[in-house]
């Protein structure tokens, strides 16, 4: 492991001082690679979608798993979009002259070598790899088990092309031990990895937050709320909340709880209902939502889970005030939204809810790197620090400060 790692290190000064086309002509080259290749990518992945059925692994979490010929596409379009984004390296975020006459420019740099543990969706590797190549970074890839075959093959092909330009492979790999003591291993190891960027499940988010002495960017659960407002347009309303929780059910920036203003709630909860039965939605809700549609009952608990799968917990509110407690309270700070015609009603949700994305009537399924203008993200990160929301090249880079003189002394 430390060898490896020794090796990524040194790699990533070779990568920080690429050229700006040099990186852009390197990706085009990864994309067509993998799109020339992507029946070699359908065939591994049937592997991993085999072994998943067999795991009984959910539709959900099959469906993050599958690679087809449009999702594979999609992928190569992410690697060219990110290829053409503006160069994050080398800009000049601020500059100025001290009395002393020092020149100072405040210069965006690579962070370097960071580590990238995540679950399920194979099309992260490519994702991840381009946007660290672009950004000038490392990447040290731990995919899930589930998704080995899929990782591999995406790997490889990338690197073939690192190979095909004498770059190094370290610069996008696997991490060669895919165990929880691999893992364990690598969060330890700040000497050569300069940050660590979880995504997935709670347990593992809490795991590494909890024991890294590396640097982490936290990409946490998507807990995402809808609250629809007394003043909401009905049928926008329940067109966004059809969307957020059934366009796709499986990922982070799907609705899981929707709450109502009481005053609307017996006019739209009926339509939503048989909306939701069309998508064959499961429905919990509390006792004021079940004295207007007949659905199973909605713990406490179930305010506070991210279900990732077709099931929705709905909460009638008495107020605004009370919909952004609720959401302060139960979310996970990721993306939260609100469907109202009232602008100072929307201007104090914008302010108030504490999440990374706040939306005013649109689906939160919009968190997303691609949809925000990133070709891709890292991750949605929950953190405060120093990165919140979709994660793309600029928030891969940190600063250094470069100091010009003529032979200044300080007296």
């Amino acid at each position: 492991m430390e060898n490896f790692l020794a090796k990524a290190k040194f790699s990533s000064r070779i990568i920080a001082n690429l050229e700006p086309q040099t990186k852009i002509d390197i990706m085009m080259q990864m994309a067509d690679h993998i799109e020339k290749n992507r029946d070699i990518i359908i065939k591994e992945n049937s592997k991993d979608i085999e072994l998943g059925r067999k795991n009984n692994l959910s539709y959900a979490l099959l469906d993050r798993l599958l690679l087809d010929e449009k999702r594979i596409l999609s992928m190569t379009n992410s690697i060219r979009e990110i290829a053409n984004l503006r160069e994050p390296i080398g800009k000049i975020l601020d500059g100025w002259v001290v009395p002393s006459g020092l020149k100072i420019e405040k210069v965006s740099i690579p962070i370097g070598v960071i580590g990238i543990i995540y679950e399920s969706r194979p099309n992260v590797t490519s994702d991840t790899a381009a946007l660290c190549f672009k950004s000038g970074n490392v990447c040290v890839l731990k995919g899930g088990k589930e998704a080995q075959y899929s990782n591999k093959i995406i790997a490889t092909l990338l690197q073939e092309i690192l190979s095909r330009n004498s770059l190094p492979s370290e610069i996008i790999s696997l991490l060669p031990d895919n165990s929880r003591e691999g893992v364990a291993k690598l969060i330890k190891m700040d000497r050569y990895v300069d940050l660590i960027i979880p995504r997935g499940g709670e347990d593992l988010i809490k795991y590494i937050s909890q024991n890294s002495t590396v640097p982490v960017v936290k990409h946490d659960k998507g807990l995402c709320h809808i609250f629809i407002d007394e003043s909401a347009d009905i049928k926008s309303a329940i067109n966004i909340s059809i969307n957020a929780k059934c366009q796709r059910t499986g990922v982070c920036n799907t609705m899981e709880t929707l709450l109502i203003h009481r005053n609307i709630a017996k006019t739209i909860l009926p339509k939503l209902k048989e909306e939701y039965d069309k998508h064959k939605t499961k429905l919990l809700g509390c006792e004021k939502t079940r004295e207007i549609i007949n659905i199973e009952i909605a713990s406490e608990e179930d305010f506070y889970t991210e279900y990732l799968d077709n099931i929705l917990s709905i909460k009638i509110i008495d107020s605004l005030d009370e919909a952004i407690e609720h959401i302060n309270i139960h979310g996970s700070g990721h993306s939260d939204s609100i469907l109202s015609e009232n602008y100072s009603n929307t201007q104090k949700f914008l302010d108030e809810v504490d999440s990374a994305c706040v939306y005013v009537n649109a689906s939160t399924r919009f968190t997303d790197g691609a949809e925000f203008g990133f070709g891709a993200e890292v991750g949605i990160s929950t953190n405060r620090l120093h990165s919140r929301g979709p994660m793309g090249i600029n928030d891969l880079t940190t600063y250094k400060f470069k100091i010009y003189g003529n032979g200044n002394i300080r007296e």
